[in-house]
């Protein structure tokens, strides 16, 4: 239990929050845990994980919720805001001895009424795929701690492959892994594929197919989780060296890095379109990064202590479609132009991207408002509106004077600088817009040599690049994606230092060079810069909830149609109803919910 604290309110837990869409409350009749609702001692054991996972269920209720505390995991029906759980009923409840999970997940391509594969990983480092609705046990991976002995951080399902997995490991090392592959009865021996600014790939060095397939070296320490943008095409890394790096994941390329104001980051998301990734750490702070112009746009100050978990509301997050807004300078060539090549693209195969489509009711031509929430080690919920204003704060200045420029009328200029700010500035600072419309100063097409632009060529995808290494004609049904092109022209000194391919030199010397050749960055060195501005060069965002919902530090923070849903390290997975929908809960008595423990 948390310590009382000084102050009144300092241990009463809310149940209810207002915002400006309604009240969130909690169902306490729909909350998850262990069958005998006893809070489990968490000291020292690893944190409280929850997945979900629709296997399209005609009867209405599809979802299904996983969730480890300490050495067990569950697997439930999903009843949400419309019926109370019944937790005498698991589908699958599993004991671990001698290692505990760490993190689960579930492939949504496969999942049926009848069968998912649910991967699960663990403290010694084994990754175990199991089906919880068959009790079957499919297979285990580095079950012998050959390929990494470090705890699992994060493992995820490749976006839109039924055999693909990515895991991440404490000793700063990702692996891709297949399941159709055995891992082997050695330890795996890796050549060169791909080496980049603090980041390595390497390709198993053997004549027949075997995981893991890839293994990334990314920064210094752990990587403490990976999110793929919701088109599958790239990777976001929040790493302990406080670096948050964000790969072309076909072609193992470096799309941009941030790093945090001190401290390690903890976890990481993107927005349901893409265009930004959002990241929480142990200072304390909550970080928006524009994927397109590849910087720090906001910062959030809400949380007491680390943050665990940042997520995207995707119901609440609005962009109104339309044509281009007017305060945005550019011709439409050049709109055209950032649509095709920019991070504006269109994903609407994921379920993750669809945005609810609000008209304005204000006459504004675009009106965009990102909602995204936050839970932390302080027991602490807080909820943030990412809107226009910060998004684009001096882009109508700029569009004031291109248009005294171009028309030398004052008229026109005062009719689209009627939204907000209406001083003149000659020039905006190169990081004040973000997409989907370019900035002036960083369009593809304003490289004066045109033979240096990216999109005359595409990367090498590292599938392609491994069907040569390895010499193995499996590998090229690896391929995950078509590979898309480069944007930015600046990004093409880290290309050249690129290998594609590597001969038999010693790879751990490689390994070693890479590690050490990029030495952890000093914080006085990265501050005040484009990887770390300081707090007063940026927005900082204000959070419209903070609330203390637990007496343990939260673990989960995920959004669904319905609800949204939080768990603390003491087993409890808690439902907040979206206002509207605390209605739909059937009532039913607690004292139906069992006391005895499922074996």
């Amino acid at each position: 239990m948390a310590a009382d604290g000084g102050g009144k309110e300092t241990n009463e837990i809310k149940t209810q929050f207002s915002t400006r869409e309604g009240v969130y409350k909690l169902l306490p009749n729909s909350e998850y845990s262990r069958p005998n609702r006893v809070p489990f001692n968490s000291q020292g054991s690893n944190p409280v994980k929850v997945s979900f996972v629709n296997v399209n269920d005609q009867s209405g209720n599809g979802e299904r919720i996983c969730f480890n505390v300490g050495r067990e995991l569950y697997f439930y029906i999903y009843k949400g805001v419309r019926k109370a759980a019944d937790l005498s009923k698991p589908i699958d409840k599993r004991i671990y001895k001698g290692t505990l999970p760490t993190c689960h997940d579930s492939n949504p391509l496969s999942a049926t009424a009848d069968s998912v594969s649910l991967l699960v990983g663990f403290s010694a480092g084994q990754v175990q795929l199991i089906d919880p609705i068959k009790k079957e046990t499919s297979k285990l991976f580095n079950e012998d701690r050959l390929i990494d002995k470090s705890p699992v951080s994060c493992l995820k399902w490749v976006p839109g492959s039924e055999n693909l997995f990515l895991v991440a490991h404490a000793s700063g090392c990702m692996y891709l892994y297949n399941v159709e592959h055995t891992c082997g009865t050695t330890p795996p021996h890796y050549q060169l594929l791909k080496q980049g600014e603090n980041y390595a790939v390497h390709t198993s060095k053997s004549k027949t197919a075997r995981n893991p397939l890839l293994r990334w070296t990314v920064g210094e320490g752990a990587v403490n989780e990976f999110a793929f943008s919701p088109d599958g095409k790239f990777l976001a890394c929040a790493c302990q060296d406080g670096f948050l790096r964000v790969f072309c994941f076909d072609a193992a390329e470096l799309h941009g890095t941030m790093k945090s104001y001190f401290g390690g980051l903890l976890c990481v998301c993107w927005s349901p379109d893409g265009r930004y990734v959002v990241t929480g750490g142990e200072d304390d702070l909550v970080t928006v990064w524009s994927f397109a112009d590849c910087r720090v746009i906001a910062r959030g100050r809400g949380h007491k202590s680390w943050v665990s978990v940042v997520a995207f509301d995707h119901c609440i997050t609005s962009v109104q479609d339309g044509q281009a807004p007017a305060e945005f300078s550019g011709s439409d060539e050049d709109f055209q132009e950032q649509l095709q090549s920019n991070g504006s693209r269109e994903r609407a195969d994921s379920a993750q991207s669809r945005l609810s489509k609000r008209n304005s009711t204000d006459g504004r031509p675009v009106s965009v408002t990102y909602r995204f929430g936050s839970v932390g080690q302080d027991t602490q919920l807080c909820l943030w509106d990412l809107t226009e204003e910060i998004l684009f704060p001096l882009s109508r200045t700029r569009t004031l004077t291109n248009a005294m420029n171009a028309s030398g009328s004052c008229g026109d200029a005062a009719a689209l600088g009627t939204n907000g700010n209406n001083s003149v500035s000659s020039s905006g600072p190169s990081n004040s817009l973000s997409p989907p419309l370019p900035r002036s100063n960083s369009l593809p097409h304003s490289s004066p040599t045109g033979g240096s632009s990216p999109n005359n060529h595409k990367p090498t995808s590292i599938m392609d690049s491994a069907l040569i290494a390895t010499g193995v004609s499996k590998f090229a049904t690896l391929a995950l994606h078509e590979v898309r092109k480069e944007r930015h022209p600046d990004k093409d000194h880290k290309r050249n230092h690129s290998m594609s391919y590597v001969g038999n030199k010693s790879s751990d010397k490689l390994s070693q060079l890479i590690g050490t050749r990029a030495a952890k960055a000093d914080v006085a060195k990265t501050l005040g810069t484009a990887l770390c501005p300081r707090m007063e060069e940026i927005p900082l965002l204000e959070a419209l909830v903070c609330k203390k919902i637990a007496h343990e530090r939260l673990t989960v923070l995920i959004f669904l149609d319905d609800c949204l849903v939080t768990a603390c390290q003491e087993g409890f997975v808690c439902t907040w109803a979206r206002p509207g929908k605390v209605g739909l809960l059937t009532s039913q008595n607690c004292t139906n919910s069992p006391s005895g423990t499922v074996v």
